[in-house]
């Protein structure tokens, strides 16, 4: 059996806890001459439920039967089942607990009984407090059944590693489908999560890269004195092997003075906010069903770099949106000059099944939305590139990575840098590091975001 993996971190936890499950359940894991590929689908937007329908059948290709999990599977199940006959099952989260026993029935031919989707925000009380018992009977991918047991296999020997440490959303983005496929916010429990990184480490892991669908939430329906991340970070960050914490995804509405304390001054925490702006027009905002405008989050910039004046701040933005002005993309504009953010993902609206602003009135034809791509995008450029270059003559922590093609060199991130989206460090005349060394450098040049830097010292290995 082979297992392929799309879309984000949090997909890639999914993926090493079904390894883990299958591997429970006699399942071997190989890289070539599979007898069944299990596709690990990504269903949030249209490019992603391409890609993921691409490698389902570039999978049946080999002669192999594929079976669809993950978001895309669960989000469309039987209809997905029906139209794709190459996979051989479409099975939904629930299925995950009995998949080795799925996959002996599509090895041997037997029917597999397709999963048929539900908003799965239903399956949960609607009061966070009493939803941590109900998910022993709801499967919720990513938590665990224990506040000990590690149900995971690692799938490859990075220095880094995501940590998944909640499941679910209860906001109600217009534009955004998640949700509904992933369901309600549910929290892991603390010491269930700082044994999986205990593990993690233990196995080699460096960096913990803790994910959600929003971490701002965390701890809300947990009791009290459990705490929130505020008291989370500090138990991971003192595990002995453990380099670096890095939390993603942070609501700016809930973004509490204490938690941006937290990450900027607590020891090993990496001063990086990824924080999901969206846009900064209030107009377009409220439209999303969001909070805050482009003074608000500025305050929130500002507050951050009070803490850590060369902390790295990421977003995502959405241009095209139903009703966007000329007006409010000036004002977007504006938050970008002002912020100047380390990296920014620009992303034009496209309508997402069974959300509400596939209902909105004032939709912007393709032409327009490209064109606001593109000058955001050029915009953004500059500005990151220009970010990029105030930090030459600091120094950077970086977290070597790999080689480069050029033995003398290696490449890492630096705090300010998570994996795969914010550029990375070029570390040169790199002989004798090695991948996972903490090495603090030099930054002497910068190539758009990315910085080149020559090592000082190596802090840990």
């Amino acid at each position: 059996m082979s297992l392929l993996t799309l879309g984000c971190a949090r997909n890639e936890v999914d993926s090493e806890e079904l390894a883990g499950r299958l591997g429970e359940g006699g399942w071997e894991l190989v890289d070539e001459g599979a007898d069944v590929v299990v596709v690990n689908t990504c269903g949030f937007v249209e490019q992603a439920k391409k890609d993921s329908v691409d490698t389902l059948l570039a999978a049946s290709d080999t002669g192999a039967k594929v079976v669809a999990v993950g978001c895309m599977a669960e989000r469309y199940g039987k209809e997905l089942a029906d139209s794709l006959p190459e996979a051989a099952a479409v099975l939904g989260f629930d299925q995950y607990n009995d998949l080795a026993e799925r996959l002996n029935d599509v090895l041997h031919g037997k029917q597999v009984e397709s999963h048929v989707p539900v908003d799965r925000r239903t399956l949960l009380p609607i009061t966070p407090v009493k939803r941590q018992e109900a998910t022993r009977d709801v499967q919720v991918p990513g938590h665990g059944w224990g506040p000990t047991k590690v149900q995971r296999r690692r799938l490859d020997d990075a220095p880094v590693a995501p940590l998944k440490i909640a499941s679910g959303c209860d906001r109600r983005c217009s534009f955004c489908a998640i949700p509904s496929f992933r369901g309600a916010f549910v929290s892991r429990h603390p010491d269930e999560v700082v044994a999986e990184a205990m593990w993690l480490a233990e196995n080699g892991v460096k960096e913990l890269f803790l994910v959600s669908e929003n971490s701002t939430s965390y701890g809300k329906d947990l009791p009290r004195e459990q705490g929130a991340l505020e008291q989370l970070l500090p138990r991971l960050a003192s595990i002995p092997g453990v380099e670096r914490v890095r939390v993603s995804y942070l609501q700016p509405a809930e973004t509490k003075p204490s938690l941006v304390a937290a990450i900027a001054k607590t020891d090993k925490v990496a001063n990086y906010f990824d924080m999901s702006f969206q846009h900064s027009s209030e107009n377009v905002l409220r439209r999303m069903r969001r909070f805050g405008d482009t003074d608000s989050f500025l305050k929130l910039v500002w507050q951050i770099r009070e803490h850590a004046p060369e902390a790295g701040i990421r977003s995502n933005f959405i241009v095209g949106f139903p009703g966007e002005t000329e007006d409010d993309l000036r004002e977007l504009e504006r938050f970008l000059t002002e912020a100047r953010l380390d990296a920014v993902g620009i992303f034009g609206y496209s309508d997402e099944d069974g959300t509400e602003a596939e209902n909105l009135g004032g939709k912007l034809d393709a032409d327009t939305i490209a064109e606001r791509v593109t000058r955001i995008g050029n915009l953004v450029e500059e500005l990151t590139s220009q970010r990029a270059e105030d930090r030459v003559g600091t120094e950077v922590v970086v977290l070597v990575e790999h080689e480069e093609d050029d033995e003398s060199d290696c490449v890492g991130r630096a705090e300010h840098q998570a994996p795969e989206v914010d550029g990375e460090c070029i570390v040169l005349d790199a002989e004798g590091l090695q991948r996972g060394d903490l090495v603090r450098c030099r930054v002497v040049d910068s190539e758009g975001v990315d910085l080149v830097v020559e090592p000082i010292e190596v802090i840990a290995t």
